[in-house]
């Protein structure tokens, strides 16, 4: 972060890991998912989503399905009940998860001024859904998720709602850190709830700013 909190005109939140204490719902609901192949391929397909933190979980079934399982070409029925397992799984634990440490505190603090957006790759309805429920949906001018990709969602923010310079990306995954960079933007590291193993090299090799959670940016 090169800037103050209160500096930043715009800001981008990961949901999974940063704003709730999600990401093991979703890998465990991958791997419910892909286990009617087996326990080797639901754990092969679990290694591969620890991996590509932040990519749509159509990219990943697909994965599997084409690479994982060798369905060349997939089956699409096969990639439908995939996607429809998953979404049964994830939303029984979705609605069991927490708030992540620090966050609504983070959000009372932001700039009333700036734009405050969600970038997700879960489903958007069911982003829109989980926060509602638990009451950070209202800190938010806009709340967006896959089908789009990331860079994508992040465009259309912009586009229906508005975009401040400096803006700050705020994820746990390298994709975060990947789509913030391709936009210019700053970026924050939240490390306590993250899936993604070799954040520390990645986050030292590249000078990024990272904080167990939001509650040591809030003090």
């Amino acid at each position: 972060m090169r800037h103050r909190l209160e500096e930043y005109g715009t800001f981008v939140f990961d949901c999974d890991g940063v704003l709730l204490d999600s990401n093991r719902v979703k890998t465990e609901a991958f791997y419910e998912a892909a286990l009617p192949y087996g326990e080797e391929a639901a754990r092969e397909l679990v290694r591969y989503h620890r991996e590509q933190g932040g990519v749509s979980r159509q990219l990943k079934f697909a994965y599997f399905l084409e690479r994982i399982v060798g369905q060349q070409p997939r089956s699409e029925t096969a990639y439908q009940e995939l996607l429809e397992r998953y979404a049964r799984c994830v939303q029984d634990g979705l609605a069991s998860c927490a708030v992540a440490e620090g966050a609504v505190e983070i959000l009372e603090r932001l700039p009333t001024d700036a734009w405050r957006f969600v970038v997700s790759g879960g489903a958007e309805e069911e982003v829109r859904w989980v926060l509602d429920e638990k009451g950070v949906a209202c800190h938010f001018h806009g709340i967006y998720g896959n089908p789009q990709d990331k860079v994508d969602l992040v465009v259309r923010a912009a586009h229906e709602h508005g975009w401040k310079e400096p803006a700050l990306f705020v994820g746990d995954a390298r994709y975060d850190h990947e789509v913030a960079a391709g936009r210019g933007m700053d970026f924050l590291f939240v490390s306590g709830y993250t899936e993604f193993a070799e954040w520390g090299g990645y986050v030292g090799s590249r000078g990024l700013t990272a904080v167990r959670s939001l509650q040591e940016v809030t003090v």
